[in-house]
């Protein structure tokens, strides 16, 4: 593992999840898929959650479900697709959301990298994906994994801000002490959902920065 991430305290934090059987035959079918045929995100950017997302700096959580399955948009976050690819539907109902809570113009660029360098761990609960096949590389280990990280998270930390959207990230509540951390949840902003009035309007993106204004004295720059 320490091939692809090279964030030494996720490393250590994970250590035993990487040593665990289901983990090591996770791997092997990762590998396996990889060289077979074409997987996205691109190997190098499995990881890319974790290597840009700095442990002890974290302060926010968003949990996703499935990486982009197209040509060239996954670049290991959720919701996120690398520089100069086309906005999917989600991102832009997330941008479009960002725009009318805080007031930050709709950007250019639709990778969120900018996001996790403050803090902002952007996790799907499966991190690989076959070209154009969703849920693909679904219940092969993955959720297993990412619902540790999860606990974690949950354990080792306190008031980090938890953002559940939609049925699915809803679920990891359970895995979360909302005694000493925050959860909000709302709506998916696929489409589907947020034309039928589950997504606009949550303003999770001010809410967030006041949670953390108050407990940590910092915000996100959105």
């Amino acid at each position: 593992m320490d091939k692809y991430i090279n964030n030494t305290y996720w490393n250590a934090l994970l250590q035993d999840e990487f040593n665990a059987p289901y983990f090591k035959q996770l791997w092997k079918f990762v590998e396996e898929e990889y060289d077979q045929t074409t997987c996205f995100p691109p190997k190098t950017k499995i990881f890319n959650a974790f290597n840009r997302c700095d442990f002890k700096a974290l302060k926010v959580v968003i949990i996703g479900q499935d990486p982009y399955h197209g040509v060239g948009q996954a670049n290991g976050l959720c919701f996120s697709v690398a520089d100069g690819i086309e906005h999917p539907p989600s991102l832009k109902n997330i941008f479009k959301e960002i725009e009318t809570d805080t007031g930050v113009p709709y950007p250019e660029s639709g990778n969120l990298e900018r996001w996790a360098d403050q803090g902002v761990l952007l996790l799907n609960a499966t991190l690989t994906v076959r070209q154009g096949q969703a849920g693909s590389h679904q219940k092969q280990g993955w959720e297993t994994f990412t619902d540790a990280v999860i606990k974690k998270i949950n354990s080792e930390t306190e008031g980090v801000v938890f953002l559940l959207w939609g049925g699915y990230a809803k679920k990891k509540e359970k895995l979360i002490n909302t005694n000493k951390h925050f959860v909000l949840t709302t709506g998916h902003p696929s489409p589907l959902s947020a034309n039928r009035g589950f997504w606009f309007g949550n303003k999770h993106f001010s809410k967030t920065n006041s949670l953390l204004q108050q407990n940590k004295g910092y915000e996100i720059v959105w």
